[in-house]
């Protein structure tokens, strides 16, 4: 295969994953990013074409994609640099993917579903562990129930939450937490509400979060009731509800400045030996209007890895049946709920159901 994938911020950490990935299965995709220097220096150690564009220069960004079939976007904070790419995509007729988990990334794609149709080309926001694995469990556990109301995902990220996830979730600080409350999207207070999941290696306190699936769940599945969950220490939990009284002084662009500096400067990716030693657990139960219960348990590789892999694949997916698709997609609706069970050390547990 060659330079027809193009892989944009390919010098990130995520990114190199990804790249590196896909040279060791024989592809040859073009590196991309805005820094013309790292993007050269890392498309000369791996032989690989590349391009350098700013994603405001949308001369220089059209001339980027001609000729190709799919972008793999990967350079954040995707709530600002989502937008011109998948417009981008859709004037090229060129498919789209992102490793974001950010509901207004997912709404923006969802909005952009009858363009994207028209030109032929599929939208599909959060192809790695935000939302993948979540995504196919919610839809797995939708078919045990069909007539289900109500679904909770908890996840707890081993190795802590990336440096992507932290400022994400350093940009929604000021606006709260988001559920969804029959089928609206439904703003709530910080560190809303806490419960204890039956992890599969032992029980954790987990915390509301507006992570992506409040938003691609219910496309998924259609349930109109979601809350998503992230396992914190207890200081961490009290820390966040703390932060409620700060909300509009987190708001201000200082803030969010000087909070991002910080996980950059402190959040860098895990080296080899850590992620292979460290996986993510998953948790995920839907109930119906009668209070029956389905419920399922998941062990994943660390989180970059998966995002690597599943990223890639669906990457793959699009490039090779170019024509097949077109449109929004979460990843289950592209690629089936069993798409998770065919990734690496994925350990699934289907729980059946208790009244």
């Amino acid at each position: 295969m060659t330079d027809t994938i193009l892989i944009y911020g390919a010098y990130g950490y995520t990114g190199q994953l990804i790249i590196e990935r896909a040279v060791q299965s024989g592809l040859k995709p073009c590196v991309a990013g805005r820094d013309a220097a790292k993007t050269g220096e890392l498309a000369k150690r791996l032989d690989l074409p590349h391009v350098s564009f700013d994603l405001g220069d949308s001369s220089a960004l059209q001339r980027a994609l001609k000729g190709r079939r799919v972008v793999l976007h990967c350079a954040g904070p995707f709530s600002a640099t989502a937008a011109p790419m998948m417009q981008a995509c859709i004037n090229a007729g060129v498919h789209y993917c992102d490793i974001t988990g950010e509901i207004e990334v997912f709404a923006l794609g969802h909005r952009l579903d009858s363009s994207a149709r028209k030109a032929g080309v599929a939208i599909v926001p959060g192809v790695g562990f935000d939302v993948v694995p979540t995504d196919c469990l919610a839809a797995m556990l939708k078919a045990e129930l069909p007539d289900a109301t109500d679904l909770v995902l908890a996840f707890d990220a081993g190795g802590g939450p990336s440096r992507g996830t932290a400022l994400t979730s350093i940009e929604g600080l000021h606006s709260g937490g988001r559920v969804r409350r029959n089928g609206k999207l439904v703003r709530v207070e910080t560190g809303f509400r806490t419960r204890t999941f039956p992890f599969p290696k032992g029980a954790r306190t987990a915390v509301t979060i507006p992570w992506g699936d409040v938003y691609t769940a219910y496309v998924s599945t259609g349930i109109g009731n979601i809350e998503v969950y992230m396992a914190m220490p207890q200081r961490w939990i009290q820390m966040q509800r703390r932060m409620r009284f700060f909300a509009p002084l987190l708001a201000l662009p200082p803030a969010q400045w000087l909070l991002k500096y910080l996980v950059k400067s402190r959040i860098q990716g895990p080296d080899d030996v850590r992620r292979q030693s460290s996986d993510a657990q998953i948790y995920g139960e839907v109930r119906n209007g009668s209070g029956d219960l389905r419920s399922a348990t998941m062990i994943t590789p660390n989180g970059y890895d998966l995002t690597a892999e599943s990223a890639l694949t669906i990457a793959r997916h699009l490039h090779d049946d170019a024509h097949a698709h077109a449109g929004y997609y979460t990843p289950s609706l592209l690629m089936g709920a069993e798409f998770v069970r065919k990734l690496s050390g994925i350990r699934l547990t289907m729980a059946g159901g208790t009244p």
